[in-house]
């Protein structure tokens, strides 16, 4: 499985430069690069989220979909910028849940 993630990333790098190299679009290449780091974080900060199994696993559909959302906006030049954003409302949400119901988990303190 992490072969797996490992080639999607470099996969999805070689799409982003494979792109470039067509049309030589600097801004485009660029909010592609930034976009990828954006959910790549996104990602690795979603961990945090790990505890609550719903939660998590909405978060990591949502990474998919922001994944797609990231692959559309290279093929069509369409920016769907509250699907590629949309992990962030389940870190909010865990982040919610926890200031309410105490940090029992150890995440915030």
């Amino acid at each position: 499985m992490k072969a797996l993630m490992i080639l999607a990333i470099l996969a999805t790098f070689g799409i982003i430069f494979f792109q470039y190299s067509r049309n030589k679009n600097i801004k485009k290449l660029f909010i592609a690069l930034a976009t990828f780091g954006m959910i790549i974080s996104l990602a690795v900060v979603g961990n945090v989220t790990r505890p609550i199994i719903p939660l998590f696993m909405a978060h990591i559909i949502l990474l998919i979909l922001a994944w797609g959302g990231l692959m559309y906006y290279l093929m069509k030049e369409k920016y769907f910028w509250w699907i590629i954003f949309s992990p962030i409302v389940t870190i909010g949400l865990f982040l919610l849940l926890e200031f309410l119901d105490g940090s029992r988990h150890g995440i915030l303190g």
